[in-house]
């Protein structure tokens, strides 16, 4: 399982929410340069990154910024927030980064995401946020009435292979990943999940490896030292190695 470490730009700063509430905006780290070097010196190999102002408002006012740490940090990176037509997908794929996140898109124009996924295959991944099971768009401020596991139904079937749950309640609070919900998600399609929210401690990064899950993305239990990193990544290579022994 990939462990993405993940940082956040809000007004060229890297930041935390917690439960995605933009009145909880809290700056974690001086320097997105330095967090991503630091990332890559514990053993990271990806790294997520999102642009809060692009998923609230639809702008890319961070993209320059994005797209030079990216760059500068040597990772692969996927990248999220205000990703919004063909344009701004070009953008960031033809500037390095290596895949793009769709979110609101797959609520409001599944037919942009599909033409997405025909140009760029397994370049685009699709967010599906979700409060109390139901996905949520537009920086988490606008409450549909799908169905998580529809949404990722509907997206298997036009091709996405790539999906990103967070289950929002969990986001930023430190108290353990939906493994429930994951482990739905996880026997419903058969795209690549990854586990984005409530990451903690080094038990959690156990419990969701255990699910054999593509990936995770952890956020703040890295800044607020609670979680390891390169801790972490060596952990969940050696549950990889054990379930491939098994195997």
């Amino acid at each position: 399982m990939i462990i993405l470490p993940a940082i956040d730009i809000k007004d060229g700063e890297c930041v935390r929410l917690r439960k995605g509430d933009y009145n909880t905006v809290e700056k974690v780290a001086e320097s997105p340069y330095k967090t991503a070097q630091y990332f890559k010196d514990c053993g990271a190999t990806w790294m997520h990154m999102v642009d809060l102002d692009g998923a609230k408002d639809g702008s890319v006012q961070n993209k320059d910024l994005i797209i030079d740490v990216a760059k500068s940090s040597g990772l692969n990176v996927e990248v999220g927030g205000g990703i919004r037509n063909m344009k701004r997908v070009e953008m960031y794929l033809e500037s390095g980064i290596q895949r793009v996140i769709l979110g609101s898109s797959a609520v409001k124009n599944p037919k942009f995401v599909k033409e997405a996924v025909r140009h760029y295959g397994d370049n685009i991944a699709v967010g599906i946020d979700a409060l109390h099971g139901m996905v949520c768009a537009e920086g988490w401020l606008d409450k549909s009435e799908i169905y998580y596991l529809e949404l990722a139904k509907r997206m298997e079937d036009i091709g996405v292979k790539y999906i990103i749950f967070t289950d929002i309640a969990k986001d930023g609070m430190l108290s353990g990943p939906n493994l429930g919900r994951l482990d739905e998600l996880q026997n419903t399609v058969s795209c690549n999940i990854i586990a984005s929210g409530g990451i903690s401690c080094l038990k959690d990064i156990l419990n969701v490896s255990a699910l054999k899950l593509y990936g995770t993305i952890t956020g703040r239990a890295i800044y607020t030292g609670d979680l390891d990193l390169k801790n972490a990544i060596k952990v969940s290579s050696l549950s990889d190695n054990m379930v491939n022994k098994e195997n």
